[in-house]
């Protein structure tokens, strides 16, 4: 895969992600990241599938939205 390609494909990814995707830190419900992190997984497989390549990004945005699944659902057992 060509340098020019992969730079396509991340700057592409990049521009959907702040088009359909909130940012971690503003999700306020578990549903809510749930919802994105689905999204985000469907796109990192057809990236996959499609180039054989997935931008980084991807998966710190995958991992962010994990964590922020962590730390509320951390605090609604903690209020139990």
């Amino acid at each position: 895969m060509s340098e020019h390609l992969r730079t396509q494909i991340d700057q592409e990814f990049e521009l959907f992600t702040r088009r359909n995707f909130e940012s971690p830190t503003s999700c306020r419900n578990l549903d809510q990241i749930r919802f994105y992190v689905h999204e985000l997984c469907l796109k990192i497989d057809e990236l996959e599938s499609r180039f054989h390549y997935v931008p980084h990004g991807a998966f710190t945005l995958l991992a962010q939205y994990n964590a922020c699944q962590n730390n509320m659902s951390h605090v609604d057992f903690r209020d139990l």
